[in-house]
């Protein structure tokens, strides 16, 4: 971090509340969440986000746990980011082979938890920013703007940019400029609604 100091940064770091049932071999959720912390310390407030996503429903996953699980992490997160991106399970053909009992989330859930994630916030200083979700989500008060824009940039390094015209991202992303990097088959979190592995014997020979 350190060496990293001179440059202009912006983190998002993912904690979702599932158990190694969802999320094998995630670290210790108390361990990320002190990271988190420290990590927030270092950059500062507003050059970091926590991200709550994917967000899933199934029987054990329900709208009303979830909104426990989130008051309580964002309570833990208090003080240490302005703000949290929420996005809902994409049913990918990857995460389908996955995860075969996942579902999409309806938009009546999605509309119910957004609600009661935006009255959380409020209480921690936070913003929600959907992530290439519905439109709709912004008549509740979601900030639907894009969760890397040039005014987040310029508000984490603290001065104005000059930048070229914003490029062609996917039509349900906002964002100003969005490069993914990494491969495909190589992430041995194996989180089975993961879209980037297929099948964890090719991400363990991909390790080996």
């Amino acid at each position: 971090m350190d060496l990293l100091k001179p440059y202009g940064q912006y983190w998002f770091v993912t904690i979702t509340p599932y158990g190694k049932e969802i999320e094998p071999n995630v670290p210790d959720k108390n361990a990320v969440k002190d990271t988190f912390r420290r990590l927030s310390e270092k950059v500062g407030i507003n050059s970091i986000c926590w991200r709550y996503d994917p967000i899933l429903i199934d029987d054990t996953w329900t709208v009303d746990r979830h909104i426990e699980a989130f008051s309580y992490m964002a309570a833990k997160l208090s003080g240490f980011t302005s703000a949290c991106v929420i996005s809902f399970i994409d049913l990918y053909e990857k995460v389908k082979h996955n995860y075969p009992e996942a579902r999409r989330v309806t938009m009546k859930d999605q509309l119910t938890l957004t609600a009661a994630f935006i009255e959380i916030c409020k209480k921690h200083n936070m913003v929600i920013k959907p992530c290439g979700e519905s439109k709709s989500l912004e008549t509740l008060g979601a900030d639907c703007s894009g969760c890397m824009t040039v005014r987040i940039f310029e508000t984490a390094i603290g001065q104005n940019l000059k930048v070229p015209p914003n490029p062609n991202n996917r039509k349900e992303c906002a964002c100003y400029l969005t490069g993914d990097i990494g491969a495909y088959n190589i992430c041995g979190h194996l989180c089975r609604y993961c879209y980037a592995n297929y099948d964890a014997s090719i991400v363990c020979k991909n390790h080996a």
